[in-house]
């Protein structure tokens, strides 16, 4: 995906975006001898004026200092949390039960939702699995999930999978205080960012597999089964339950479904939608051309079953016209070596050259009989 500007491009548009003289101030550091809530706790940082501030800050902590200053906002990242170590977390910031229960068991389609002041959203995350040859290979697309509770003051990460780590992100964002200044939504444009960008390597991978795989199926000789081919589209039936259903919470956030995304990061928004379905249609293609694909492999497999057919049916005509003209003198042979004393033409001076005349005949018809009718 193109590199998105920075929000800070949106400042200067007619209004003031001058920040009080105190807006930029350091909050005091916490006191260092408390801890994160629980070991789920993959970071919590408090950022004022689009800066991080210093020190290590437990969850209760870092909301009381954002909200008795009146600025900023505070941002939590969980992997993979219990329903107890999600349970503190919850309390403070005032999260739904329903939501926490998404967010904690997982397995939900991507979506959003709206619980009072706080959004709900979650996306899935998928990551592109190495392997030597799409026909030999078991799976391409391994998936995640990502949730986020986004609030006036807070945004809340939750993340089940071990490739749909944030660490990165959040170092890039520290980097971008403009762009973080925007408060919890511009966070939350980033995390969208940064998950439909791993779905454009995710589509242009696939697509050079399915490549090499139509290579492989029209191939003179070829070894892709319909069997490898299914299990290729259901792949990328994976990667379409992540993609498809994020075009629709994306474009509800880009036309102001809430008043927690500002104007000027709805823009943004409309951006990454944009691309949503851009990608959604290369894998609706990627589909549409797997099925293709079964299809020819079926036909090719019918063919190549006719052609065997039609080949054993060619040997067996064969075989039974020259085991017709062989069994012509067989029988004579037969009839004249019972051994009968009064047997007709026993006696006959010229029988032996006669009955041999008579058996070349007979083949001989007998093979003109064949060769006319393409069985010789």
């Amino acid at each position: 995906m193109p590199a998105i500007p920075s929000f800070g491009g949106l400042r200067g548009r007619g209004r003031d975006n001058r920040r009080p003289a105190t807006a930029g101030a350091a909050l005091p550091p916490p006191a260092p001898t408390r801890q994160p809530l629980s070991a789920s706790v993959v970071d919590c940082g408090v950022y004022v004026g689009g800066r991080r501030q210093e020190g290590a800050w437990t969850h209760d902590e870092a909301i009381h200092a954002v909200r008795e200053r009146g600025d900023g906002f505070v941002w939590i990242g969980l992997h993979e949390p219990t329903e107890e170590q999600i349970q503190g977390i919850a309390d403070t910031f005032g999260l739904h039960e329903l939501a926490v229960e998404d967010a904690v068991h997982a397995h939900q389609r991507p979506k959003l939702e709206r619980y009072d002041d706080t959004l709900f959203m979650v996306f899935r995350t998928v990551r592109y699995v190495e392997h030597e040859s799409p026909t030999t290979a078991n799976e391409i697309v391994e998936s995640g999930e990502l949730m986020a509770f986004l609030g006036h003051d807070f945004i809340i990460t939750v993340r089940h999978g071990s490739h749909s780590g944030l660490a990165r992100l959040r170092r890039e964002l520290d980097a971008d205080p403009e762009q973080l200044e925007h408060g919890p939504s511009a966070v939350l444009h980033a995390i969208a960012d940064h998950v439909v960008d791993h779905f454009l390597e995710v589509t242009d991978r696939i697509e050079d597999d399915i490549d090499e795989m139509e290579a492989e199926v029209f191939a003179p000789r070829t070894n892709v089964t319909s069997e490898q081919i299914y299990l290729f589209k259901r792949e990328v039936l994976e990667l379409r339950r992540a993609v498809s259903p994020l075009a629709t919470p994306l474009r509800r956030l880009s036309e102001g479904y809430t008043r927690l995304v500002p104007e000027d990061v709805r823009s943004y928004f409309r951006n990454v939608h944009d691309h949503v379905t851009t990608v959604a249609e290369r894998v609706e293609g990627f589909d549409e051309m797997l099925t293709t694909l079964v299809d020819a492999t079926l036909g090719k497999l019918t063919l190549q079953l006719n052609t065997d057919m039609r080949k054993m049916n060619s040997d067996m005509r064969k075989i039974t016209s020259w085991a017709a003209i062989i069994a012509v003198p067989t029988a004579i042979a037969g009839i004249y070596g019972m051994n009968f004393d009064y047997m007709p033409e026993l006696g006959f001076k010229y029988g032996y050259p006669a009955v041999l005349a008579i058996i070349l005949g007979l083949c001989l018809l007998l093979y003109r009989i064949f060769r006319k009718n393409d069985w010789l």
